[in-house]
């Protein structure tokens, strides 16, 4: 089934970009190395062929790192090479060994826009899509405490990343408190102290190895007032 985005009433199917682009350069990593970052600003539109790379951004102060999210197979990154608007800021990392890219310069990207209008309507859509999902972490961030943030980044995660087990849980991989709360927008220490809460009130249990969230009592966070 088409995956679609709501404008209103109004639903239309995505287009996937990929339809429309041609193989190019494909690049390896290894875990933890950089693909771009402060010294060498991503001029590139790529995407992910196998592992999975992590988007991290600086604050304009340059006091803490924000996590953009981590992204998987078939996804892209580098977005920002589509708008003229290169962020020294940004980084992109890979998570696992062995991530293996492919990459599209931004002047190719333009040329290939002017032979195929259909790839520049799938760009525009995917970069609409990715301002709505910013859009809500934004809103969330206003009117949610930080148990509820907390709780909609596993959920997050754990459809994304994650491996649905029979019991309704879903494993994932291990993240880090200090990554988490890149993410949620807060500290480390009260990432911890929300972890152990959620493990003691059976929401989830966690190990240097994994993190299995079970959706359906974690859905109590939202159900309860602040």
């Amino acid at each position: 089934m088409p995956t679609t985005l709501r404008f209103g009433i109004a639903a239309k199917p995505l287009e996937d970009p990929l339809a429309y682009l041609p193989c190019s350069h494909i690049l390896e990593y290894e875990k933890n190395q950089a693909i771009y970052g402060p010294d060498r600003p991503c001029v590139s539109l790529y995407v992910i062929i196998g592992g999975k790379v992590m988007v991290r951004r600086m604050t304009a102060d340059g006091d803490s790192e924000l996590l953009v999210d981590i992204y998987v197979v078939d996804e892209f990154f580098g977005d920002r090479a589509l708008t003229d608007s290169i962020n020294g800021y940004e980084k992109a990392i890979a998570v696992e060994q062995n991530t293996r890219v492919m990459t599209w310069t931004d002047t190719e990207i333009q040329q290939l826009i002017m032979r195929r209008l259909q790839l520049g309507m799938a760009l525009i859509q995917m970069l609409t899509r990715r301002c709505i999902d910013y859009s809500r972490r934004i809103e969330s961030c206003s009117s949610d405490n930080v148990a509820r943030r907390l709780a909609r980044s596993l959920i997050h995660f754990s459809e994304r990343l994650g491996e649905k087990l029979e019991n309704g849980s879903i494993q994932l991989m291990p993240l880090s408190h200090e990554l988490l709360a890149q993410y949620v927008g807060t500290s480390r220490e009260i990432v911890t102290q929300y972890m152990n809460q959620f493990r003691r009130q059976d929401y989830l249990r966690y190990s240097r190895k994994e993190i299995v969230v079970y959706p359906a009592a974690m859905n109590e966070i939202f159900r309860q007032g602040d």
